[in-house]
């Protein structure tokens, strides 16, 4: 468990921040030092579900980490229109763009459950990144996976039927978030129809039809808001 916070006394809050960067993946290996540092100049934020963490032309000023809970990335149009980019938990890194240029923003990012956010400065992390190689590699590392993502996202927009998209969508979320089940492998993330329209560039109606049509199927089977994929085989010949 984390250090309790107290009502009062700063040492106790950089102690609580050491704690959480320390089980972030990208600072393995640094320092005791270095982390005491790091901690001094960032920022813890409780965040509610649904709170919006920056919007598109918000200045680009630092780069966040999830501690816990779970954080959605997305574009999003003038008309109101929406497409998810990706999610990002438990000790992933985002907003980073901000570190190529220092421009504003250009995607949305909203807490999809209540959850507890890093934020460091711009400048501090660039400053961390120069000085420590092994952060700049894994950096290097993450960044390149995820043009990949984005990548392959476009070419599933693009080349695939709705059927295959979200076939796809539904083997990464159990390959993601998936536990053996009796009757399969049971997606534990509670993720609405309007959440997967979005990430597949779709209509929450068509993609209501297609779960309906996969259910009679035998592809899947639901549980509340959750998901079990009763023949990932059936799934991976629609992908």
């Amino acid at each position: 468990m984390p250090p309790r916070e107290r009502e009062s006394g700063h040492p106790q809050d950089e102690k609580r921040a050491l704690w959480y960067l320390k089980k972030l993946p990208l600072f393995q290996d640094l320092t005791h030092d270095t982390l005491v540092k790091l901690a001094e100049a960032m920022q813890l934020h409780e965040v509610r579900r649904r709170q919006v963490i920056y919007l598109p032309g918000d200045p680009g000023a630092s780069v966040y980490f999830v501690n816990s809970g779970r954080v959605k990335i997305s574009k999003v149009t003038r008309d109101g229109k929406e497409l998810t980019l990706d999610y990002r938990t438990s000790g992933e890194i985002f907003g980073e763009l901000c570190l190529i240029d220092g421009g504003p923003r250009e995607e949305m990012a909203e807490a999809m459950e209540n959850a507890l956010l890093t934020e460091i400065e711009r400048g501090t992390f660039e400053r961390l990144v120069q000085r420590e190689g092994i952060i700049g590699y894994r950096l290097t590392r993450i960044l390149a996976q995820r043009r990949r993502d984005v990548e392959n996202k476009i070419e599933n927009l693009v080349f695939k039927d709705v059927n295959a998209k979200l076939a796809e969508l539904l083997l990464r979320l159990g390959n993601e978030y998936g536990v053996d089940d009796a009757r399969g492998t049971l997606v534990s993330l509670k993720i609405t129809h309007q959440e997967m329209a979005n990430l597949i560039g779709s209509t929450r109606e068509t993609v209501s039809l297609t779960l309906s049509q996969f259910k009679r199927n035998g592809l899947i089977q639901t549980e509340g808001r959750k998901m079990i994929l009763a023949d990932r085989e059936g799934l991976r010949a629609l992908a």
